[in-house]
């Protein structure tokens, strides 16, 4: 959780504050855009661009909203964005796993292809569901921090939320019985 002390301190012009908020928010930053765009060098072009947004535009954020949920919105418009521009693609790097004596070597290979199917399936969903999905599941966003994010109602992020579950549960069981993926 960010302080707002030293929210404040960033925005009364306090160079090591903001430069120390700046670093805290940074990971978060990076994972939201990753997860959004798919795409190292995407999320780290996006990631960069939010950051320099946030450190500009920091006299503009008010406690209306808690800090975290301005930066969100900062970061996913920037994604958006961002995708819009490129049409997106589905990554197949390869998962990494780490082989050690007291690992099941078969159920690490299971875990990985089913953490790449979820991947995947995530990624084909339209984006405004693949957005909520991210902040819900990925981020912990809750409802209301969704809809404020996002600048949308809360019965259209359960919505939302509901259509890509459903969506994702079936793409899933498509792939277990060895559907077509693409």
């Amino acid at each position: 959780m960010i302080a707002p002390e030293l929210v404040r301190s960033a925005q009364a012009g306090d160079r090591d504050a903001l430069i120390t908020l700046l670093r805290e928010i940074e990971s978060h930053v990076y994972r939201t855009a990753f997860y959004l765009l798919n795409n190292e060098q995407d999320a780290l072009d996006a990631s960069q661009e939010a950051l320099i947004r946030i450190y500009t535009k920091i006299h503009s954020y008010e406690e209306k909203a808690l800090f975290t949920t301005w930066v969100q919105r900062i970061v996913t418009n920037i994604c958006i964005d961002k995708f819009r521009k490129a049409k997106p693609t589905v990554s197949m790097d390869e998962h990494e796993m780490t082989f050690t004596a007291e690992n099941n070597v078969e159920r690490e290979i299971m875990t990985g292809y089913l953490a790449q199917d979820i991947r995947e399936a995530i990624d084909k969903l339209p984006e405004h569901h693949r957005t909520v999905v991210v902040l819900r599941y990925l981020q912990d966003f809750s409802y209301h921090e969704i809809a404020e994010s996002l600048g949308l109602p809360l019965n259209t992020v359960k919505s939302y939320l509901f259509r890509a579950r459903h969506s994702l549960q079936s793409m899933l069981q498509d792939y277990q019985k060895g559907g077509v993926r693409g």
